[in-house]
């Protein structure tokens, strides 16, 4: 196999080789690399019986995530290192080696770890750290009628427009982020059988005003690849959070909620649900090119 663009094609072969090496990142699932294309085009190849993947970036190709197979990533650097600047999105457990490779710059990356926590934790809200969010529950549930379903192909249309509600209102088209994430959605929700994706979806007054998909990442860890909830219901957002991890997680120990991205924000929202742990990783530069 030579390197070649990610298509839906490749969806049975991707999902195959993540099964049989089952990922730790959130980036490692088919259904982010595609939903992501239009902002981060993607690449693959095999090499040693490993599935490579590689990011075009602003500093060039990149390696992205770790290599799905036996192959080390020292191995995986050394053959590729005259067509990448680098590697992304890497583990920080899986770079005890680097630093004796001569060329090789690392450096830590917050923005993009992974905020993983226990299922029962957001399901349940049980306890002292949870108060507030119980408690924003409650006064959602007190002052709206709220009706949760799994999410179906035939209800796929309602939460587009939600989506495009959602974006209305924060004004996405000013936003580059918030215009990739649109396509990143609207990419999943299209191809959301296909992928075998898990959903849920608030009705108030019949009408979806929030949803949340994800699906498997390994045998004990389910990734939510999407949260959103219409901002003028108060507790909407908490309340999704906890349905969705409740009625559609069951079966995992653990939820990979995704990265922060460094937004301040964010950042405050994942920790207030007071993570398990966070999955470390780090950047690598080839070659001694700057890495900010």
């Amino acid at each position: 196999m030579t390197m070649r663009q990610l298509s839906l094609d490749d969806r049975l072969f991707v999902t195959e080789y993540l099964r049989r090496f089952p990922p730790e990142i959130s980036e490692l699932t088919f259904t982010n690399l595609y939903a992501w294309l239009h902002t981060r085009p993607i690449w693959i190849d095999i090499f040693s019986d490993s599935l490579i993947i590689f990011a075009e970036t602003k500093m060039g190709l990149v390696v992205f995530g770790n290599p799905v197979g036996p192959v080390s990533l020292p191995e995986v650097l050394r053959e590729y290192g005259s067509q990448i600047s680098g590697a992304e999105r890497i583990p920080k457990a899986m770079i005890a080696d680097l630093p004796l490779l001569p060329g090789v710059t690392v450096a830590e990356d917050r923005n993009n770890s992974d905020y993983v926590y226990r299922r029962e934790e957001l399901a349940t809200l049980a306890g002292r750290n949870f108060t507030k969010k119980r408690n924003h529950i409650n006064q959602c549930l007190a002052a709206y009628s709220c009706q949760y379903e799994i999410i179906t192909p035939e209800i796929i249309a309602e939460c587009l427009s939600m989506q495009d509600r959602w974006c209305t209102a924060r004004d996405c088209k000013a936003e580059p982020g918030l215009c990739g994430e649109y396509q990143a959605i609207e990419e999943t929700l299209l191809h959301y059988r296909e992928f075998g994706l898990t959903g849920g979806a608030i009705r108030i007054e019949g009408i979806v005003e929030a949803f949340a998909v994800g699906e498997a990442l390994n045998p004990s860890t389910a990734v939510c690849h999407f949260e959103k909830a219409m901002s003028q219901f108060q507790g909407l957002g908490q309340l999704i959070n906890q349905w969705f991890a409740r009625n559609n997680l069951a079966g995992f120990t653990y939820v990979n909620r995704e990265q922060d991205l460094g937004i301040p924000g964010l950042r405050r929202a994942k920790k207030s649900y007071y993570p398990h742990h966070l999955v470390e990783k780090v950047r690598i530069v080839l070659s001694g090119l700057s890495i900010e």
